[in-house]
């Protein structure tokens, strides 16, 4: 009796489990970057989240009867801050807080003595630094869903992703192009 079909049989086996294994393990590494990643943005968004009480303080000094603006704005930021559904649900959340931010920011415009402040001006630069940190941490994110994303739908890593439950992600995007940059004021 010949052992050698037996042994190529085991060795197609052998090679067909490696070749599982291998792929099951990038899909884990590709999940646990893009929660990691998540976990970034949202470790930025609370450092957002916790400068804006303190932006909104020092407005109301100067522009006591802006109390609506300066209201609709903490109010969308706890809103924000709290809601954390899918990156989609948490783009629409920063879309309106980004534009309260915006409405704020044109507030200040018209009080010249705020804007030489220099506690105001000191927040600014920091929410304008925590907003280059939440671009790259995006970006980043983006980049770790993208590359999941192709593993769980390329053939033949989409067959063990499909059997073990791997699914796509959300790109995490803010619709409106100008929300994309950081509020700015001219000082």
């Amino acid at each position: 009796m010949n052992a050698a079909p037996v042994f190529i049989l085991l060795g197609f086996v052998l090679i067909f489990l490696l070749w599982a294994a291998l792929f099951y393990n990038n899909l884990i590494r590709g999940k646990n970057a893009c929660d990691e990643s998540w976990s970034d943005i949202d470790t930025e968004l609370k450092r957002r989240y916790n400068l804006i009480p303190n932006l909104v303080e020092t407005v109301k000094g100067y522009a006591k009867h802006e109390k609506e603006v300066l209201e609709r704005v903490i109010q969308l930021r706890n809103a924000a801050s709290t809601r954390h559904g899918s990156p989609k649900a948490q783009a629409d959340d920063e879309n309106a807080f980004i534009g309260s931010l915006r409405q704020l920011f044109a507030v200040v415009e018209n009080y010249p003595e705020l804007k030489a402040d220099q506690n105001f001006l000191h927040l600014q630069k920091e929410l304008a630094h925590t907003e280059d940190r939440i671009q790259r941490a995006r970006r980043f994110y983006n980049a770790n869903v993208r590359d999941l994303n192709n593993k769980v739908e390329v053939f033949p890593s989409n067959i063990l992703a499909g059997m073990f439950g791997f699914q796509t992600r959300e790109f995490f995007e803010i619709e409106e192009a100008g929300m994309r940059e950081a509020p700015e004021v001219k000082v």
